[in-house]
């Protein structure tokens, strides 16, 4: 597997992630605390929406190339949609993938 593809997901794991994280802020903000924060929820809730279809390209291309278990690529997909799962799917899938990276590189 190439660095490119993990690099890739990792980066679209971690701006999909801050920004569910700030959507689910602003969410809270908008009906729990009765905040007008309507402008900035719907710019971040359009932006998520449009990378997380990113994302799931990516986590499905780089699942795919590592040949993982069905269900270890649908929690890669999901972890996009759950607060904070994002940062921990990818620090797990990038400690198991970089000796794949390295093995390949040193090929």
């Amino acid at each position: 597997m190439k660095q490119s593809v993990l690099t890739r997901y990792r980066v679209l794991a971690y701006v999909t992630g801050v920004l569910l994280i700030l959507l689910t802020i602003g969410m809270i903000a908008k009906y729990g605390l009765d905040m007008d924060v309507s402008g900035p929820v719907r710019i971040i809730a359009i932006a998520h929406g449009w990378l997380f279809v990113v994302y799931l390209i990516f986590a499905f291309d780089m699942a795919s190339k590592a040949k993982w278990p069905f269900g270890r690529l649908v929690w890669t997909l999901v972890a996009g949609t759950i607060p904070t799962a994002a940062f921990f799917v990818e620090r797990k899938a990038t400690r198991d993938l970089e000796p794949l990276v390295a093995a390949q590189a040193t090929a």
